[in-house]
């Protein structure tokens, strides 16, 4: 039988149409996840760079597939890691079942052996004709290689199963995941596991969060998918943390093509027309000098520094505009900006600008007004009036000064730095606003809001690790148990709430999880 979708198509072709009255218009652009409209006091040429690689395909966020998309690849290609595809299950040398669910009478179990990297499928309680197959993806699930290693059940067998498929491709940089499928013979009804994978590069919490993020990683662009241009940043910055806590350095692999790949973006260096986004940047940079040596990450993040440095003007006293259409003086903007000048202070032997630019920034920001009665940060001021303007308390505005102070004690011994910021760090992480039942979150959606509390808790993390006792360390636990507990699907993807249920996630909401295991670690 047609479905209703072709047979309208069909009629729809019978009905004669008349020609247009003119040449149709092209349609209008949609702005994608490399098009930024948050300031609409910029011109449209800041909104995309012509250095920017297009997106093309489905790019919403939590963008899920209930069947194989238009672009996956029709058949499985052979991977070879320590084994190719089609290698027996028999010999494996110790296995363990993921999942294993109904299809009518039947079972379908998905089974693992994490020392050679490769799954298989299992039909059980069957007979000849039912079907038993794997999937494969590389995007986390958005679209797969369906039917990987299909079979069916011979006659005389109640059960079958399909040879063993690796889970990821090493020579391609694919990070993936497998699924179990089954079909009743002469049944129309599909059965599949969830997603999971091996415990490669997944062995705890940590490195299976950053794995589940590497999912996203697109390696043609060399940004996280599902997300924008600063939400890629801080995810890079979580993998490159995630090498240094875990020790884990699987994907170290992504700081240099990032890197190579997008160094040219918008004006050049990683500078685009939001002074933020250039210090998320420049924070990338500073943790992949630090973790590979090579300077020519801390010569990009001193750029977009002395970039930003160029917003710096009198207006409400000081502080730098948060883009370039200097209409707004905000919070976000002017921590990352003291945060960044002290960290290249720190890394500069023999420097004093950016260190006296780091305390200018910090006198500044203290006494603008933007910290609240309760040493809550608000997102920025009224232009007009240069008061608080009262807006949101979001998650990072808190986090990112507990950085930038704890960036300014190291360079300066100024006990009064930690100080500060432990008088910030009380009052963001006890609040009941900030954590409702003591659980941090942000109440917001759209593209940005899910990259704030990753920012919150590394901040949070940095100031920990320079306190004697670590007293921030409970709380951090107790919010990485909660979303490991309640938030994670069967791939180890994270949602926003930590608080759950899991319901989707991205690379924003992703890396947020990966930011606090680290930090939490």
């Amino acid at each position: 039988m047609l479905n209703t979708v072709v047979l309208a198509s069909l009629l729809l072709s019978l009905v004669p149409v008349p020609a247009p009255p003119g040449p149709v218009p092209p349609p209008a652009e949609v702005c994608d996840a490399y098009c930024d409209t948050r300031d609409p006091a910029l011109p449209p040429s800041a909104q995309r760079s012509a250095t920017r690689p297009h997106v093309t395909g489905p790019t919403a966020p939590g963008a899920s597939a209930t069947a194989p998309s238009a672009t996956a690849p029709s058949a499985s290609a052979v991977v070879c890691n320590l084994h190719c595809d089609g290698r027996d299950p028999a010999l494996s040398t110790g296995g363990r079942i993921a999942q294993t669910v109904p299809a009518g009478t039947r079972r379908v179990e998905l089974h693992f052996d994490g020392g050679e990297t490769m799954g298989w499928a299992v039909i059980t309680a069957g007979g000849q004709g039912d079907e038993v197959w794997l999937d494969r993806s590389f995007d986390a699930g958005v679209t797969w290689e369906p039917k990987a290693g299909a079979t069916t059940v011979p006659a005389g067998n109640g059960g079958w199963r399909t040879l063993m498929h690796n889970v990821d491709d090493w020579n391609n940089l694919g990070v993936g995941l497998l699924r179990a499928c089954g079909r009743p013979a002469g049944s129309s009804t599909i059965a599949c596991t969830s997603w999971y994978r091996t415990t490669w590069n997944a062995g705890d919490r940590r490195t299976a969060a950053a794995t589940a993020l590497m999912q996203r990683y697109d390696r043609n662009t060399g940004l996280f998918a599902t997300t924008g241009w600063w939400n890629s940043a801080n995810a890079l910055t979580a993998i490159i943390d995630n090498a240094r806590v875990s020790g884990m350095g699987s994907y170290r692999y992504a700081i240099a093509r990032t890197y190579d790949l997008n160094r040219t973006a918008w004006q050049g260096n990683f500078v685009n027309e939001y002074n933020d986004d250039v210090a998320w940047w420049g924070l990338a940079w500073i943790a992949a000098y630090d973790l590979t040596g090579e300077r020519r990450y801390l010569d990009t993040a001193r750029a977009g520094a002395d970039h930003i440095h160029r917003y710096w003007d009198a207006t409400c006293g000081g502080g730098i505009w948060w883009t370039s259409s200097r209409t707004y003086k905000n919070a976000i903007a002017n921590s990352l900006y003291v945060q960044v000048n002290a960290a290249l202070h720190n890394r500069l032997p023999g420097d004093s600008t950016y260190l006296r630019r780091a305390r200018d920034g910090w006198r500044w920001f203290e006494g603008s007004g933007m910290v609240n009665g309760s040493n809550l940060v608000n997102d920025g001021l009224v232009t007009t009036t240069c008061r608080n303007n009262g807006q949101t308390p979001w998650s990072y505005n808190q986090g990112v000064p507990l950085a930038a102070l704890t960036e300014l004690h190291r360079a300066t011994g100024d006990q009064a730095y930690l100080a500060r910021a432990r008088a910030l760090a009380d009052a963001s992480t006890t609040s009941g606003a900030l954590n409702p039942g003591g659980i941090l979150f942000d109440d917001g959606g759209g593209g940005d809001v899910p990259s704030f509390k990753g920012a919150y808790v590394r901040g949070l993390a940095a100031l920990d690790r320079a306190l004697p006792g670590r007293p921030y360390l409970p709380y951090l636990k107790r919010q990485a148990d909660t979303a490991h507990a309640r938030d994670r699907s069967s791939s180890d993807s994270y949602d926003q709430p930590w608080a759950g249920p899991f319901q989707r996630s991205d690379a924003a909401r992703q890396h947020s999880a990966v930011d606090l295991m680290n930090a939490a670690g």
